[in-house]
């Protein structure tokens, strides 16, 4: 159980956030979440986690702000006293070949999917170490360890992020923090769900079809993760019985990586 703990997880208004926050709140963890969304959505989604016991709260921050982040970090000690578990989850992504990717979403894409979570760890590891005990969980990708054309913003940050996920493990390995790296493959998001959506009408087939090639073509399992399962995962990596797991890039792919 994580009664007593706080957590912070960024871009947690739906997804894997949400499921993730969700799964924390379950074992008693405060949980502060972030996104953008219509008020109602917020509320909806805070009613889900007060449910379960917990107490949860929301905030705005516009994470490619430093300042704004800042912001964040002081009002999750305010409501909490402290933060014992910090997972970034959010990201940002344009599909584009290299000579066609805006210099400006290039850039906002590092901000939000790595100096982010520099900025959230370089706030948040002292006081861990202080406390002697953290656990940071960073989304990654099986981009994070893998490419594909089209999205060079989406896999260099990713890869990134696997690498600081690294460092850090190390620099915290004393303290009874952990650092690891989610890496899913094709999980069942909204982001997902539009875009087969949008391809099956490109291609003028049914979205059934079309899901069944994609899968084939990439999970041996030939199913989605599902959001529900990183969840319950990250949840295990924040318990005592995951202390020993840190540094580590760990794959939710359906057997992707296994046929290299």
């Amino acid at each position: 159980m994580l009664q007593g703990k706080s957590a912070l997880i960024t871009g947690s208004l739906g997804g894997i956030g949400f499921e993730i926050a969700a799964a924390l709140a379950r074992k008693g963890c405060c949980v502060l979440i972030n996104g953008f969304a219509d008020e109602e959505v917020i509320e909806h989604q805070l009613k889900l986690l007060q449910e379960t016991g917990a107490q949860a709260h929301y905030h705005g921050a516009d994470i490619s702000k430093p300042q704004e982040i800042d912001a964040m970090v002081l009002e999750a000690e305010r409501l909490y006293g402290k933060v014992d578990i910090l997972v970034n989850n959010a990201v940002t992504r344009h599909d584009a070949e290299i000579e066609n990717l805006p210099p400006e979403q290039w850039a906002y894409a590092l901000a939000v999917n790595l100096s982010a979570p520099y900025h959230f760890m370089h706030r948040l590891v002292p006081g861990m170490k202080s406390r002697n005990w953290g656990r940071i969980i960073n989304l990654a990708s099986i981009y994070g360890v893998e490419g594909t054309a089209n999205r060079s913003d989406y896999v260099a940050t990713k890869h990134g992020l696997v690498g600081l996920t690294k460092v850090v493990a190390l620099e915290c390995a004393e303290y009874n923090i952990t650092v690891n790296a989610l890496c899913p493959a094709a999980v069942h998001t909204p982001h997902l769900k539009k875009l087969i959506t949008q391809r099956a009408q490109d291609a003028g087939v049914s979205e059934e079809a079309l899901t069944a090639d994609f899968l084939k073509a990439r999970q041996p399992s030939k199913r989605f993760v599902q959001p529900s399962k990183v969840g319950s995962l990250a949840a295990f990596l924040c318990s005592e019985d995951a202390c020993d797991i840190t540094g580590t890039p760990i794959p939710i792919d359906g057997g992707w990586q296994a046929r290299a």
